[in-house]
């Protein structure tokens, strides 16, 4: 019988200390070492303590929550932990700031504190959520501070953020055998055997659940042994949801139950109507290793209770009057923890996120403060004073009269809407998307003549130096005759012909400059700049672009990216931009051919007779690698390399042909030289990487390879087919996958097959990839939602952006709301590059 906390501390004490004699030789011969620090704790627990003494034998209990699942070196780590916090208890103890010897009381309504669920409590003051370490909220400590920190979670206000990824109805506890084969149930009851059992073919884990009315089998076909032995004990009680089945003998069963849908109710944990556990719709929340689903919803719990209405956004009622929206406090909180009137909500389902005011409230929060941003941006560039171009027609008339061919409707229609916006004195703002071929780089050409001829000059930014090469051609090809000087900025060029170069732009010589990001530099000036292109300009970041339109007075801006936007990111990324369209492709253009072919001798040999047969006709062709050499990491094994894979096509498969190799570690001369030779017609063949991706055109190439496609993103496949076919000639684009694919690579390969169409490739590689990856979150600007889903939430989105630019029409410097005016500038200043609204 335990007297009172020195007891107890010198029975934890001693078996610790045995087990880490002599360099933890006897670690073995010390059994049970977690149910005995387990049930040591709990009486400790159970004693009158400070705050002080309780966080650090919850400390020493939960670092033995998993201990027989550990390794001899985990264990020491463990044991040696726990015995580093006892002497820190001890010190505590003897420095006088607690009684030492002093009989503790026995709380008498206490119940017995569960090992995995110890209580949790709110705290007695708040601050600010935002700056308040979620270290110091009663039941979290440091290790498990620890933990959260790996998810994010830092501060109470980062843990109000962390959302639930979907929830259980727990509402209705239903008897085993009432049970429903075919349908999700949540049943309670106890462990009455665990183990595993021989069948025919194969050995199964079963675990058999009773509560008095039936019997329920839990069944692993494929399991760790220790550790099921571990967490599902005979004689535990547990509640579990899961998809019940009828089995061979006719029993019910549940197959392969997620870690997350059993809970173990250790002794003492109680099932009434305030629990948070049961009989509610319970929230499940990601988790990280060394924390259970029960622990995170208990402090989730704390923590939404004490803090959720203390947080508030300032977005104005009569704004958004009519969208069905909550008070933002109590939807923070009942999204995390549903109510008995709420509905249990599909996360993933756009409809269901919709019709839940407080899951709704959330999502259109985010959208709002964003298109305000927005919005916002767009009234600063509406309000600047820019030039505004009188173009004589001189240099656009003798282009067009000059073109071997006619413009489409789609360039008529997008080339007056560019004018129009250059004729105002208001500043451009514009996005020109079209698909790989549809012929925006004649559209930016003559959008730079049209500054040019009335008296400015123009840039044009690409993200690679083949690219920017691409479209200085494009461009000499165009002005030859019309006294136009260009310039070419890149990296590698020599001192004297850079200082010639900045001289040409600083005096106004020269009227256009084509390049990289060396025109980013701080030397290069421009005497009059009016228009500034950016290619691709996704690539590029937003200090990027600002440092580009800083080097003219409010120029105006056309950015141009042969990605198709879907309408969600068009909303949000590009939300402040007029957006023009190139929805047709020039006459003379055909669709290319996909095929997907195997990784296999005889799929490969028939590839390969394509390529040898286009070949054999005068045509050219593209063999494209993920990787430029081989790596040592093993997930790459399987990968071909260009490097080796270009010599294996010259020496043995195409020894009759020219085989070319371009890569991105190649100096720009040697990739210019390659380039040169390949547009030439010297080189049959080019083994390259995705440096090919966007802007080289070779009308003679008709057929492409792509090695291991279901490596590839689906926009980057599109946009390396659009290299081929573009020179009226009938073209394929050969796909050869590996047989071990995911199910979003089959997608992504069966879409390329089945249409050419940018816009529906867009759309699916969004849905696959999400927004973040679709655009490479870095540099896109993205902003990044907690809750809202710019996919599933896309009809809020339209009812955020609405409200969101009404307001700003009707009050351009959110006057009447200095708080929301505020909240956006703290959030989306940067991002947007917002001045100080005023």
């Amino acid at each position: 019988m335990f007297q009172d906390l020195s007891d107890i501390l010198k029975a934890l004490e001693k078996p610790l200390q045995f087990a880490s004699k002599n360099g933890f030789s006897k670690l073995n011969a010390v059994k049970s070492l977690d149910s005995l620090v387990g049930d040591l704790a709990l009486k400790a627990l159970s004693l009158e303590l400070t705050n002080a003494e309780a966080e650090i034998i919850k400390d020493i209990r939960d670092g033995f929550l998993d201990y027989e699942g550990l390794e001899t070196d985990g264990k020491k780590k463990a044991i040696r932990k726990a015995l580093e916090d006892l002497e820190r208890l001890g010190e505590l103890r003897s420095a006088g700031r607690i009684p030492s010897g002093t009989q503790r009381r026995r709380k008498r309504d206490a119940p017995e504190v569960s090992r995995d669920d110890a209580p949790i409590t709110p705290e007695k003051e708040s601050g600010d959520p935002f700056s308040t370490p979620v270290q110091f909220i009663k039941g979290v400590g440091p290790r498990i501070a620890a933990l959260l920190e790996k998810r994010g979670i830092k501060t109470v206000g980062d843990a109000l953020y962390y959302f639930p990824r979907r929830y259980e109805d727990r509402r209705i506890i239903k008897k085993i055998s009432r049970a429903e084969p075919g349908r999700r149930e949540t049943v309670m009851g106890e462990i009455l055997a665990a183990g595993r059992v021989r069948t025919r073919r194969r050995a199964i884990y079963q675990a058999v659940i009773s509560d008095g009315s039936g019997t329920l089998t839990l069944v692993w076909f494929q399991f760790n042994e220790k550790y099921l032995r571990n967490a599902y004990k005979k004689g535990a009680r547990v509640i579990l949801t899961g998809d019940v089945t009828v089995g061979y003998g006719g029993e019910l069963q549940i197959i392969h139950p997620r870690p997350e849908d059993i809970e173990v109710i250790d002794e003492g944990g109680e099932i009434d109507d305030d629990n948070v556990h049961f009989c509610r719709i319970v929230p499940v929340y990601p988790l990280t290793e060394g924390i259970r689903q029960r622990r995170m919803r208990g402090i989730m719990k704390s923590i939404v209770d004490r803090y959720a209405h203390t947080v508030s956004l300032p977005v104005p009622l009569e704004i958004n009057a009519g969208r069905g929206i909550a008070d933002f406090g109590d939807a923070l909180s009942r999204v995390h923890f549903p109510e008995g009137e709420d509905r249990v909500i599909d996360l993933s389902r756009a409809d269901e996120v919709y019709g839940s005011p407080p899951h709704r409230t959330l999502a259109y929060s985010e959208f709002f403060l964003m298109e305000l941003g927005l919005a916002l941006k767009k009234r600063d560039v509406a309000e600047s004073e820019g030039v505004a171009f009188h173009q004589t027609g001189e240099l656009t008339g003798r282009l067009l009269s000059s073109l071997s061919f006619g413009l489409t409707s789609a360039q008529k229609r997008v080339l007056g809407e560019i004018g129009a916006d250059m004729r105002s004195p208001r500043p451009m703002n514009r996005l020109l998307q079209g698909d790989v071929g549809s012929g925006k780089t004649i559209v930016a050409i003559m959008s730079m003549l049209a500054a040019v001829e009335s008296g400015y000059q123009a840039v044009l930014m690409a993200p690679t130096e083949i690219l920017a090469g691409q479209h200085l051609s494009s461009v000499l090809n165009s002005i030859k005759g019309m006294g136009v000087r260009v310039v070419f900025l890149k990296s590698g060029i020599g001192k004297r012909e850079k200082n010639t170069y900045y001289k040409a732009l600083a005096s106004g010589e020269a009227q256009i400059a084509v390049g990289t990001h060396a025109l980013l530099q701080e030397k290069v000036d421009f005497k009059n700049l009016g228009l500034v292109v950016i290619d691709e300009q996704h690539r590029f970041g937003v200090l990027q672009r600002a440092s580009l339109m800083g080097k003219g007075v409010n120029p105006d801006v056309l950015v141009m990216t042969a990605t198709p936007i879907p309408r969600t990111l068009a909303l949000t990324v590009y939300g402040d931009l007029e957006v023009s369209v190139l929805d047709e492709m020039p006459p003379g253009r055909k669709a290319v051919r996909t095929r997907v072919f195997y990784d296999r001798k005889g799929s490969r040999e028939k590839a390969y007779e394509i390529v040898r047969k286009e070949i054999e006709t005068g045509r050219q062709a593209y063999v494209v690698y993920p990787m430029i050499e081989e790596s040592e990491n093993p997930d790459f094994k399987d990968i071909k390399y260009a490097t080796q894979m270009a010599e294996e096509l010259g020496n043995e498969i195409f020894p009759e042909f020219t085989v070319g190799l371009l890569h991105g570690r190649m100096k720009p001369e040697e990739k210019d030289a390659v380039m040169r030779r390949f547009m030439a017609g010297h080189v049959n063949i080019l083994v390259s990487t995705t440096v090919i991706e966007v802007g080289v055109d070779v009308p003679n190439a008709t057929v492409m390879v792509i090695e291991n496609a279901e490596r590839f993103g689906l926009t980057q496949l599109h946009q390396l087919r659009g290299r081929i076919g573009r020179g009226g000639h009938d073209s394929c684009c050969i796909l050869i996958s590996g047989f071990k694919r995911s199910e979003d690579a089959d997608k992504r390969l069966s879409m390329m097959e089945e249409t050419s169409d940018g816009f529906r490739i867009a759309e699916a590689d969004l849905m696959i990839r999400g927004p973040g990856d679709f655009l490479g979150t870095k540099q896109s600007g993205l902003p990044q939602f907690r809750f809202a889903d710019i996919l599933r939430d896309w009809k809020i989105l339209e009812e955020a952006r609405e409200d969101a630019f009404r307001l700003v029409s009707e009050d351009p410097a959110l006057s009447k709301y200095p708080e929301l005016r505020e909240e956006v500038t703290g959030r989306y200043g940067s991002i947007f590059e917002l001045p100080a609204i005023s």
